[in-house]
């Protein structure tokens, strides 16, 4: 999701020697492929979007391939393009790095003042680590990698698995199914008890504030990206089954962990750049809902 948008918008915007380089190209979670790609292409910028991602069911069960995989591909990646003479590198890492109970709206100071989200600390301890190594580089050598910390994201190309994707791309596939099977389905089932507060970017803005903070951001601590408002889950959910058409009953699973009760970025950095969200929740749910009717 997050590479093809970096590649939409570089492309309008008169890049014409990008490099994209997807799972099936590349293996980054292996070294020597890492190496041999960076070194060959010899590229002078990176935007690191290759991780392992999934919802809060796939975070709480996969915690092993979760960390292992994302240490692999962002320390590769780091090492060898600081080896191959690359000028700046851009490192994504999430605000679920944050502490599970951090004061709202989070600032990054906070990083690592308190206990992590335990459905997620695996993925969220590899995050951390990612944006310490890009510290430690830019500090130590004087590589320029920075790291931007998004919000939770959505869009065009994101992994709509009602098992195992995040929020938005889960719920719409059920919503979507339950409105179309036959014969009709009554009840969506989602997860916890709908309290929960969460922040959603549309893909398009994140990449754009990736653009500006490459020509724009020059220091080694993480920078928030976000839109600087949330959205309790059941109001998501009831919007979402607007947008979809789904008019049967919704349940709440309250065996299920809620997560995290609340989590807003403060933006005043980004904002403070030049750039600002530009797309509204549910003009994005929509146009990704139109995506997904013509692409899934």
């Amino acid at each position: 999701m997050v590479g093809s948008a970096m590649v939409r918008l570089l492309t309008q915007e008169g890049y014409k020697n990008v490099i994209p380089a997807s799972r099936s190209e590349v293996d980054f979670t292996n070294q020597q492929a890492t190496q041999t790609f960076l070194s060959t292409c010899k590229p002078d910028y990176v935007m690191v979007a290759a991780a392992k991602v999934g919802g809060i069911m796939a975070n709480a069960t996969q915690k092993a391939s979760f960390i292992t995989q994302n240490l692999q591909i962002q320390t590769n990646i780091i090492q060898y393009s600081y080896e191959s003479g690359v000028k700046k590198l851009l490192f994504l890492g999430s605000s679920c790095i944050y502490p599970k109970l951090a004061t709202q709206p989070i600032t990054e100071d906070q990083l690592m003042t308190g206990a992590l989200e335990p459905t997620n600390d695996a993925y969220a301890i590899a995050k951390i680590a990612g944006l310490k190594m890009c510290q430690a580089y830019y500090e130590d050598y004087g590589f320029p990698a920075i790291s931007l910390m998004p919000t939770n994201l959505y869009g065009p190309y994101d992994t709509f698995n009602k098992q195992t994707s995040h929020v938005i791309p889960a719920m719409m596939a059920k919503f979507h199914d339950a409105k179309t099977m036959y014969p009709p389905g009554n009840r969506v089932t989602l997860w916890g008890d709908g309290s929960p507060r969460r922040e959603f970017l549309h893909v398009d803005d994140l990449v754009a504030a990736c653009l500006v903070c490459m020509r724009e951001y020059h220091s080694p601590l993480p920078i928030n990206i976000g839109t600087g408002i949330d959205i309790q889950i059941k109001e998501l959910a009831s919007m979402m089954a607007d947008i979809v058409g789904y008019t049967g009953d919704i349940e709440w699973d309250v065996s299920r962990p809620n997560g995290t009760p609340r989590k807003v970025l403060n933006i005043d950095q980004i904002t403070a750049l030049g750039w600002r969200p530009r797309i509204q929740l549910r003009a994005g749910l929509q146009s990704t809902y139109e995506w997904y009717k013509m692409n899934q």
